[in-house]
Parts: structure tokens; sequence; C-alpha cells
């Protein structure tokens, strides 16, 4: 591993105004300074584009706070090529972390053209920039971070889900997407000693979240009055990760990209690696909704007498659903000496509070 300062650096940070990207930013403004940042977000209405207006808002106050770095924020998309090759041309990143991409696995069931231009067309993209970021003899990108995902362990029933594992039966295409991704950066890795490093997010949520998460979801309906469906009756478990473990995890792995090394034929090893972050702890789904009420309740989201067995109903499992995510994060621990560790009822806590807040209830 080659390690770097990520001070004195200009980070290319896509998704910024996302869920984990927006994080990543204020993470990175509040600890790295001096730090150059610009971030790219199409600014889509995949959900409520408010929410990332208020992630934006909350990253010009950190930048604020440390004027002697700078932020840039573009509002375009990563499946504009010429829209990648002139942030390239103008900013010179040292360090990529490609974290925009259309989310979500029943979405992609009805809406496959979404995570076709973003996921595949979008990441190809920012391939090509960092490989010719080392046209002319220049220095170039030092190391290209990028989101995979759980769902590409598929149907796997082996526990908890290592990296060592294979990835061959995606169940969805948003799955799909992910796995090519790293099958992508693993050929550009060879081909042009580009290093790079996947992450294999476990549910991350938190304040300010994505609204199709269930937490959210479930948050807004019982609020309305609505009924929740919970799948698969019940029986599913889910490797719930708080987004502030996340960021910190992705700040270690950009400080550390895979070492360049040659091969006995003379060519580039590699210098790829991928990497799960998870909390290593599934909840039984059940247990995470009976938290959640617990928490609105405690944030005065709901009152003390909401009666939530009549506005509950148990489904079987959907398309593309798993019964289980579970993390085997030792690499990561090993690596980079870190595990994620926020417990479930911490971390709905923090989002009941957050959601109290932002929509006034």
């Amino acid at each position: 591993m080659t390690k770097m300062e990520l001070k004195n650096k200009t980070i290319f940070v896509t998704g910024a105004a996302g869920f984990i990207g927006s994080n990543l930013v204020m993470e990175l403004l509040k600890t790295q300074f001096p730090i150059k940042i610009i971030g790219i977000d199409n600014m889509n209405n995949y959900y409520d584009v408010s929410i990332k207006e208020w992630r934006l808002s909350q990253i010009k106050k950190s930048v604020t706070e440390h004027a002697d770095s700078s932020w840039t924020f573009i509002k375009g998309d990563i499946a504009d090529r010429t829209v990648i090759d002139d942030i390239f041309r103008t900013h010179h990143p040292d360090i990529v972390v490609n974290l925009a991409a259309q989310a979500g696995v029943r979405y992609s069931i009805a809406n496959p053209d979404a995570y076709i231009n973003s996921n595949l067309i979008g990441f190809y993209n920012i391939l090509e920039a960092c490989r010719h970021s080392y046209d002319n003899g220049e220095k170039g990108v030092e190391h290209l971070v990028y989101a995979s995902s759980s769902s590409v362990y598929g149907s796997n029933s082996k526990v908890p889900y290592s990296t060592e594992d294979k990835t061959d039966n995606p169940v969805s295409l948003y799955a799909a997407t992910k796995k090519s991704n790293e099958l992508m950066a693993h050929a550009y890795s060879k081909l042009y000693d580009i290093p790079s490093t996947g992450l294999r997010f476990f549910t991350v949520y938190g304040p300010a979240g994505r609204p199709d998460m269930a937490y959210f979801s479930f948050a807004d309906k019982l609020l309305k009055g609505q009924t929740i469906q919970i799948y698969n009756y019940g029986n599913c478990k889910r490797d719930f990760t708080y987004v502030d473990d996340v960021v910190e995890g992705v700040k270690r792995v950009m400080a550390g990209a895979p070492q360049r090394k040659t091969g006995e034929d003379g060519l580039p090893i590699p210098p790829y690696a991928v990497y799960n972050i998870g909390n290593q702890n599934p909840e039984n789904l059940l247990d995470f909704v009976d938290i959640l009420q617990q928490e609105l309740i405690r944030a005065r989201v709901l009152p003390k007498n909401y009666d939530f067995e009549s506005h509950r109903e148990l489904m079987p499992m959907q398309p593309g659903d798993v019964q289980v995510t579970y993390a085997d994060t030792s690499a990561l621990e090993r690596d980079y000496g870190f595990k994620p560790s926020t417990s479930l009822r911490t971390g709905l806590r923090r989002f009941a509070e957050w959601y109290k807040t932002f929509y006034r209830v």
C-alpha cells in the first residue's frame, strides 16, 4: 500500500450532493485542511431534490469555517464525457472518489436506462479521464476510489460475505452494474497502472439519507398514517452501516492506494483492491422496525400512543431482494485499522432527530 497525505491534495468527488458524497466532503473539509475539493452532481429528481440542496448548504457552512480550503461545485452528469474531461483538464485531481450512481435495487427493474447511463457509461468516462491524466508525462491520478455495493453478492448463501467470495450471480441490474464497475476498474488498473479501490457498502443509513431507503420511507408513511410493508414477512437481515462509519472508512482508504508493482512479465500487476464496509452485525428487519418506532416516538415525530400494529403489513419477498446481508470487514480492519462500530439505535436516534428538525414535525 502507498500511503499519502490528503492535505494539500486536489480531490474530485462525484455524487457530491448525495448522501455519502456530501458527508465525505464535509469530513474532508473539517479534518484535512488545507484541501481543494471539486464536486459534481446532476441533482436529478430520483428523490426529493430539496434534501440534496440542504446537503450542499451544509457543505457551504463547512467550507466557510476553513478559508484555506476550497470547494467548487459543478452541476453536471458524469455520463457527459465533455464535462468530465473539462474537470480533469482544469483541476488535475490527485484523488478521485466516484460515488455518483443510480441507486436502488427495485428501481432498476423498471428503469434500466438510468443505470446504464450513470453506472456504466458514467464510470467509463471516469476511468478514461483517469487514464489520460498520465498523458505527456503528467503525474496524474494517484488513487481512484469508487462505490461498489453489497448487492454484488447476490443470493450467496455463505455468510458473512467476504471479498474472496465469488460474485457471479447478481439478482438485479443494479448489482450487475456494480459488479461491472469492479471488472472495468480491474482492467484499467492492469492496462494503465491506475491504483483503484472498490468499496462494497452495506445498507448505509443516517440523517439526510436517501428517502427510498426503508428507514426513511417507513418514517414518512407512519407520519402520514399509511401502512408500511415489511418484506419476506420480516425474515430478512441487513447489515446497517451508519454514514459516519462509512465516511471514515472511505477517508482512510483514500489515503492508502494499492501499490504499483511490475510482474515477472514486465507488465503492471494491477494496483487494485476491493473492501467491504459494513457493521459486521446483521439486524433482523422486525427488530429494526421496533427500534425505529421507539426512536420516532422519542424524537416526538410520532405520538406515544401510536398504534404500530395497525400500520404494518407483512409481505412476501420482492424481486431483486436478498434475505441477508452480512459484511466480513476483517480485510479493512487489517489494512486500514478501522471497523465500523455505531449501534443501530444510536444511528436511528440521530436520524429521527434530524427528521424532526428537517420536516419541522
